[in-house]
């Protein structure tokens, strides 16, 4: 697991191509937070509020890219190319649709979907403006997630690394004259994704029409290649909505404490995720891998290299931990001028960085499970740790024991993730061959 083979080449290819992809966009997310962060601790905070429900909705919807990348990385690897290439057509058609719908039914419940977190005024009239404006962005980036799934499937992360990091370096940009030249506070921070997020589009659009009509493949919409979506959508649907769910909750329990405690928190969750996002580069490699492997009915090397992804995931981990742990105040400055939000952002950078092996291992695990598409599993799996979770943070919750708890119900509700992944990855249920 934690020495070299032969396999640590091709994941490589994938996985460096995916990470510079990952840490680009968990990057400008960021430099988002760092740029509201100095408007203001309202300000962080409503934007924490939006960003939970922009990122659950995008998270409940997130099959639209590890679903294809499954699905077309089997058509792959058992050499219909044309097939995996309408599969990912389908998929960049269905991530439209669901976008328009989805986009004006947030819109519509905006006023709701914030009242949930039960924020101050002045907080919540900050999100609702941050939300509203981001939902007009929303069609676009459903549209580059559907298209990285393919690429992804067909075995190329490099050209999404490239996409994203020119995105996300315009996005930076645009804030910068947005926010603090015309003086647009926060919904000059929204303004910039939005515009980022079509440009990002557009170029993805363009390269899976270009690879598609190299395939031979139709660029209209095929009914039987979308069905393939259903099943996997709805499994896929439950375990990002269990997963999402959890994160959410963290958040609300977060507002409750108080306006201090949430921003605080908010920052911390967001280093979480950036670290989440690059261990997500050897997930993403284990995606396409084992999917291709697995098309072409070579199940043995899918588990060797398995068993080696989730080695190099944890290694990779343990780095960024000792990163965190030793950097834990600096990183906290970076996003807000409140020493108090600072002091305890610092305290609870400590949960991010002991929980990273932790979470290395949940990651690696899902990527392997999702290219070999054993939905179903961690569907369930994810349902039965997000009820665990809920009782212990609930527990946290009623007892009022304050913000460092959540995040230790956080950890363990990792803890409820790895045990069964572990135990389904011992056997040999997982190991299903052949284009479906």
């Amino acid at each position: 697991m934690f020495r070299r083979t032969i396999y640590d080449r091709e994941i490589l290819l994938l996985a460096v191509p995916a990470f510079g992809a990952l840490i680009a966009e968990p990057l400008y997310v960021l430099t988002d937070r760092a740029i509201v962060g100095r408007l203001g601790t309202p300000e962080l905070a409503g934007l924490a509020i939006a960003s939970a429900i922009l990122l659950s909705a995008h998270a409940v919807l997130i099959f639209l890219a590890y679903g294809t990348t499954g699905l077309v990385g089997r058509l792959v690897g058992a050499g219909s190319l044309k097939r995996a290439a309408e599969q990912g057509i389908a998929g960049v058609w269905l991530s439209v649709g669901l976008g328009i719908v989805v986009s004006l039914a947030m819109w519509a419940g905006s006023d709701w979907l914030v009242s949930l977190f039960d924020p101050e005024p002045e907080v919540a009239e900050l999100a609702l403006t941050y939300l509203r404006i981001s939902l007009l962005g929303f069609t676009a980036l459903l549209l580059g997630m559907a298209a990285t799934g393919y690429l992804r499937g067909a075995q190329d992360t490099v050209t999404p690394l490239v996409i994203v990091v020119a995105s996300a370096a315009a996005n930076v940009g645009i804030e910068l004259v947005l926010v603090f030249e015309l003086d647009m506070g926060i919904a000059g921070a929204a303004w910039s994704t939005v515009i980022a997020q079509w440009g990002a589009a557009i170029a993805f659009a363009v390269a899976v029409a270009r690879r598609a009509r190299a395939a031979g493949a139709t660029l209209r919409f095929v009914a039987a290649a979308a069905r393939r979506y259903a099943l996997v959508g709805a499994q896929m649907f439950v375990r990002t909505a269990s997963l999402r769910g959890s994160f959410v909750l963290t958040t609300v329990f977060a507002a409750h404490i108080g306006t201090t405690e949430v921003a605080s928190h908010e920052i911390a969750l967001q280093v979480w995720s950036f670290f989440s996002l690059a261990l997500d580069a050897v997930a993403i490699a284990g995606q396409a891998m084992v999917a291709k492997e697995l098309g072409a009915s070579r199940p043995e090397v899918a588990r060797a290299a398995s068993v080696r992804m989730i080695g190099m995931s944890i290694q990779l981990s343990v780095v960024f931990g000792a990163a965190v742990v030793l950097l834990r105040a600096p990183i906290a400055a970076i996003f807000s001028t409140d020493p108090d939000v600072v002091s305890l952002a610092g305290f609870l950078l400590l949960f991010v960085a002991f929980s990273q092996p932790v979470n290395a291992a949940a990651f690696a695990f899902d990527g392997i499970f999702i290219g070999a598409g054993d939905l179903g599993f961690l569907a369930w799996a994810m349902a039965g740790a997000a009820v665990g979770f809920s009782v212990v943070g609930g527990a946290v919750r009623l007892l009022d024991l304050g913000i460092g708890w959540v995040w230790a119900a956080l950890v363990l509700f990792m803890c409820f993730r790895v045990a069964p992944q572990w135990v389904r990855f011992r056997g040999d249920a997982w190991l299903r061959t052949g284009e479906s």
